[in-house]
This record gives structure tokens, sequence and C-alpha cells, in this order.
């Protein structure tokens, strides 16, 4: 009996095993299909009213969540804060965000970022990231 007994807790230990190995999700692939930026992104006339009008609201990035991407706080904060890699634009952080690669895709409750915000971000960093 106490064969039978072993017999069934190491199958059961094995089933278990093997269900919470398997059964892992390890990778999240977005695809980004926004058209690419051709011209040259200006920091003041194209990121700022985006910012300012999905992000810097009350309870988000005003000031009170980092980074403050108020009108006159964004770049500053952007820039001291790590946010953006001009080396690998596809890795800044506030363009993971956007895209969703790093948390939920922001701005928090939109179907689709305003704007083309993606592909303006990412011309941008790659355009050396200027407070233009």
């Amino acid at each position: 009996m106490s064969k039978k007994i072993t017999r069934i807790k190491l199958l059961l230990s094995s089933v278990l095993m093997f269900v919470m190995f398997s059964c892992t999700k390890t990778t999240t692939v977005l695809i980004d299909n926004s058209p690419a930026v051709t011209g040259t992104v200006s920091f003041s006339k194209d990121i700022v009213p985006i910012l300012t009008k999905s992000c810097a609201t009350t309870g988000c990035h005003s000031g009170s969540v980092a980074p403050n991407l108020s009108s006159t706080s964004a770049y500053n904060s952007l820039k001291s804060g790590n946010y953006i890699s001009t080396g690998s634009p596809t890795t800044s952080l506030v363009y993971l965000w956007l895209t969703g690669k790093e948390s939920a895709t922001m701005p928090l409750g939109a179907t689709n970022n305003p704007s083309n915000i993606n592909a303006l971000m990412l011309a941008w960093i790659k355009q050396g990231a200027n407070n233009n």
C-alpha cells in the first residue's frame, strides 16, 4: 500500500512540476505599425504639445509622478532622469513606455497613442534628442 501511495505522490509531483514550468510567458512582441517620421522633429513644437495634452495631466506626469512632463520641465526631466538613450533609441525608457514594451502602454487608458507619438518620439531621439 505504501508503494502505491509513493507512486501516486511521485506522479502528482511530476505533473505539478510539468505544469508549473511549461506555462510561462517569457516575451511579449509588440509591433509598431506607426509610419516612420522622416522630417526634423522639434521638441518644443512636436513633442511638448503632445506630452502636455496626454501625459502632464493631473495625477499623472504633471509633477506628482516622475518624470515631470509639464511644458517647462519635460526636457530636463527626460534627460536628467536617463529616460532617453540617443545611442540606442529603441531602448530608451520613454519609448519603451509609449510602445508598451516596458509597462502598460502610455498614456494609460488610451486605446492608441495620440498624434503618432511613438514615431515622433523615436525620430526625435534618433535625431539627438535636442531641446529645439
